[in-house]
């Protein structure tokens, strides 16, 4: 199913231009990409070109399990306008501290909703440059408004997607990422869409520079898997919490999803993993 998409929201995004950087990606579809003789063969027909390449045109990744006419951005099938990719190749990748104008840390929140998450952080820590990734401008457009009005600037908001996290960040170029209340894609054959699998726990450790990744959710499967995962790859677990509300953990600042829980007494699960290679 096509994701739904608020009219304007792209545009009023990108009106805010100290803040947003544009790293997005299209949602086309598959019938408009794939010449007639390839259109019964969409499970298997693979569109690869490599993100190294200067050269590319598009950037398309297909999957085997496609069940809509649309492309899901978390699908990995995506297309990358090539003046963006060139964009993002020649002014950002490497050159975050640049951007910031200082050599301050820089942390990360993959997936930032509607912000209150990580302007919190950016408000009660100057000394620290954060990046808001995030896919859904209708809720982005929230968080970069939110920023506006607290006249933040050691923030910054990446419209782009996850499945091109190598893309945006030179290796060693962050010191900690957040994770909070992600997707927990419970069925079996969706687990390598979570985001502390240990592919994207690998590319998160090429991205970080001996930092740390920290992890927020609701959800007890994925917060046992994560363990898992974490602890299975190399990563030193520390400050778990099985009821954050009810810890010891004071520095607290909370997600809309994470406010949401707490008041239907809901437990919030949380970590902290420092990568041990």
């Amino acid at each position: 199913m096509r994701r739904r998409r608020v009219k304007g929201a792209d545009e009023k995004l990108l009106s805010y231009k100290d803040y947003i950087i544009n790293g997005i990606v299209e949602q086309v579809l598959e019938r408009d990409l794939l010449a007639p003789s390839d259109a019964s063969n969409v499970n298997t027909t693979a569109f690869e070109s490599s993100v190294a390449d200067k050269n590319i045109q598009t950037t398309l990744i297909s999957r085997e399990d496609v069940s809509s006419d649309y492309l899901n951005p978390f699908d990995n099938r995506l297309f990358l306008k090539n003046e963006i990719y060139n964009n993002l190749i020649e002014n950002y990748r490497g050159k975050w501290r640049d951007i910031f104008g200082n050599n301050n840390p820089i942390h990360l929140e993959v997936g930032t909703g509607r912000g209150k998450f990580l302007t919190g952080m950016a408000q009660a820590n100057k000394d620290i440059n954060y990046i808001a990734l995030e896919i859904k401008e209708e809720v982005l457009v929230k968080a970069v408004e939110k920023a506006d009005r607290l006249d933040l600037d050691n923030i910054v908001f990446l419209w782009g997607s996850v499945e091109l996290f190598d893309l945006y960040f030179a290796d060693n170029e962050l010191n900690r990422i957040y994770v909070n209340f992600c997707d927990p894609w419970p069925k079996k054959r969706t687990a390598k869409r979570r985001l502390t699998h240990s592919n994207f726990l690998e590319l998160y450790r090429k991205k970080l520079n001996h930092g740390e990744i920290h992890f927020k959710t609701d959800n007890r499967d994925l917060f046992e898997f994560s363990l898992n995962e974490m602890s299975g790859n190399d990563w030193q677990l520390k400050n778990i919490s099985l009821d954050l509300a009810n810890s010891e953990f004071d520095a607290n600042i909370t997600t809309e999803y994470e406010e949401r829980f707490m008041e239907l007494g809901m437990p919030i699960y949380r970590l902290e993993a420092i990568d041990r290679r």
